[in-house]
């Protein structure tokens, strides 16, 4: 058993033990948030065919090269197209065709011109302009073209992409399997919501912050409870995660104290323990192990190291069994609009928000940074990465962060700002 990793030594371990589920057919309604088990490519063009854009009139370029306002082009109207209706007849010189939005193109034109700039008449009308070849249509192919690479393995079914797949006709996809994660908390003193609290005992948050992030990222949580801190009941219930899901994770007792009993039922079970502990704060006290080819994460009790540590340590586990290709969190420099006085002898991580001002990144402290402060991790969107060493930090200094949460909104209000600013 290894002890004291580095966090990035723990990732690389607990990656190279990882492995993407089966693969499986699901409907297309069903898809969405899966991981594309295999690359698709389009069956054919998006659009099919050529086809109008808006509401006017197919005709031949060529026959409106002399209009002008005064010698206008006066061309025959041969009949109206409607969207997924198909022309009945061409475009011939000196005619034209009516068409709305999204109909196909008639043979024979090749440009189409709005109804607001011609003058309309019984079955004919006039072109005041000239047309360019091409003017108003939209080309076969001009979203998708056949062939392309639409979604590759390991992409995440979006809204989006649902619906470029149904533009090209597929009702089922290839997705990897769904994990299953096993969530059970360990100690004593806790309680479920559901009951009224005793004195002496605390509501269990962890199982339930967990519970939501596994179903965040896609998984299916297996939620086994809580469990007294005995070797022979944590034994039991890690046998239970492994017999009815992919992977198990625990929070509680993995440290050194009397009652901390993780790692002796771990030996209890006859699991193989990769490493005990990680370099840094909070979380250090994670233990990992295997057991029929599963991994097992034991995370720390203290609701806020236990959410650090799974998003940087368990997080890309699951996103490797999930079959998804972005495995580690996204970095980013940015500048530190706080104060934070504490030295750092031990490698640390700060819970954050990122904010963007004129295309600049910032972080902002959450609140407090207690291993067991929940609070603070609501509005967390980074985590700064204090290297081991470093003194205080200082409004104004450049830190490192791991994005861990959704900086769409703090992008979005940058870009809201720049608008403003251009109006004004």
């Amino acid at each position: 058993m290894r002890e004291n990793l580095l966090l990035e030594e723990a990732q690389e371990v607990l990656l190279n033990q990882a492995r993407p589920l089966g693969k499986t057919l699901v409907p297309l309604m069903e898809a969405f948030g899966r991981v594309v088990g295999q690359d698709i490519r389009a069956c054919d063009n998006v659009p099919p065919f050529n086809k109008s854009p808006l509401d006017g009139y197919a005709l031949r370029s060529h026959d409106t090269r002399k209009a002008s306002p005064l010698n206008p082009v006066r061309l025959t109207v041969r009949e109206e197209v409607r969207a997924g209706c198909m022309p009945g007849q061409e475009v011939v010189p000196g005619t034209a065709i009516k068409v709305m939005t999204g109909a196909p193109l008639p043979a024979g034109a090749d440009a189409v011109i709005k109804y607001e700039d011609v003058k309309e008449g019984e079955n004919c009308l006039e072109v005041y302009q000239p047309l360019k070849a091409g003017g108003n249509i939209i080309q076969a192919g001009d979203d998708i073209t056949q062939g392309e690479l639409v979604a590759p393995q390991g992409s995440l079914v979006s809204p989006a992409l649902a619906g470029l797949l149904a533009s090209l006709g597929l009702s089922r996809i290839p997705v990897f399997s769904q994990i299953r994660a096993a969530i059970v908390s360990t100690g004593d003193e806790l309680m479920t919501p559901f009951e009224p609290l005793v004195p002496g005992k605390i509501y269990n948050s962890s199982l339930y912050s967990l519970e939501a992030r596994c179903r965040e990222l896609g998984a299916l949580p297996v939620i086994l409870g809580n469990v007294p801190d005995r070797v022979e009941a944590v034994a039991a219930c890690l046998q239970q995660g492994l017999a009815t899901a992919d992977i198990v994770i625990s929070t509680g007792g993995v440290s050194v104290g009397d009652y901390d009993v993780v790692q002796d039922a771990l030996s209890e079970l006859g699991a193989e323990i990769i490493f005990w502990k990680i370099k840094m704060k909070p979380g250090s006290p994670l233990i990992a192990a295997l057991k029929d080819n599963k991994i097992i994460i034991g995370l720390s009790g203290n609701p806020a190291a236990a959410m650090v540590t799974f998003d940087l340590v368990a997080v890309p586990v699951l996103k490797k069994m999930m079959g998804q290709n972005q495995l580690l969190p996204g970095k980013t420099k940015a500048v530190f609009l706080d104060r934070f006085d504490k030295p750092s002898p031990e490698r640390r991580f700060l819970r954050a928000r990122l904010h963007r001002r004129n295309g600049m990144d910032f972080v902002r402290l959450t609140g407090e940074q207690g291993n067991g402060v929940l609070k603070s991790l609501v509005a967390c969107n980074v985590l700064i990465d204090v290297p081991a060493g470093s003194g205080p930090l200082k409004t104004g200094q450049q830190v490192n962060a791991y994005i861990t949460g959704n900086i769409n909104e703090s992008y979005q209000q940058d870009f809201r700002s720049s608008l403003m600013r251009i109006a004004y």
